[in-house]
């Protein structure tokens, strides 16, 4: 019985050796701890009305209607609307914009590991772009167009005229 205890014993101080707490998982728990704190002095905040919340659902469902909308470079100053690109439909996206999960999940013999995942054509999205997919409609036809445009662009659902 003596020998179980002690074998008991070792084996439990051999799995804690193994389950060092690294500088990271301290971080984060003494992270969380503050968190906690400053839950508990100064509390959260007494939202009711969600106007902020209520008004990003009304921009995503205005996008979702594809709205004829007008496309402009942007100026080369802050708040200077520049040359027309096209009259367009949405929005635009930006061209990291992505269709699946850039990253997946995976099982690499050590833990789990975050990788890059392709997007359905193949290749891999960049994190970032300059650029903007927009839905131009071809001067003089009806039909529409992807468009990639490299500059910053502003879109508007008016033409820029109509705002003097």
């Amino acid at each position: 019985m003596k020998s179980i205890l002690i074998m008991g014993a070792a084996m439990a101080a051999i799995g804690l050796a193994g389950c060092e707490e690294s500088s990271t998982q301290q971080e984060r728990r003494a992270q969380e701890q503050v968190s906690q704190q400053s839950n508990a002095v100064a509390g959260m905040p007494a939202i009711v009305n969600f106007a902020e919340k209520k008004m990003m659902k009304d921009i995503l469902e205005l996008r979702d209607k594809m709205t004829p909308t007008y496309t402009y470079l942007a100026g080369e100053q802050q708040g200077v609307i520049g040359e027309k690109v096209c009259d367009s439909l949405g929005y635009g996206l930006s061209g990291a914009t992505q269709y699946t999960n850039p990253q997946k999940v995976t099982y690499n013999g050590n833990g789990n590991a975050v990788i890059a995942q392709a997007d359905p054509n193949g290749l891999y999205s960049p994190a970032a772009t300059e650029g903007t997919w927009v839905l131009c409609k071809i001067p003089n036809n009806d039909k529409i167009e992807p468009q990639y445009i490299e500059p910053r662009v502003i879109v508007l659902t008016f033409p820029k005229e109509a705002r003097k």
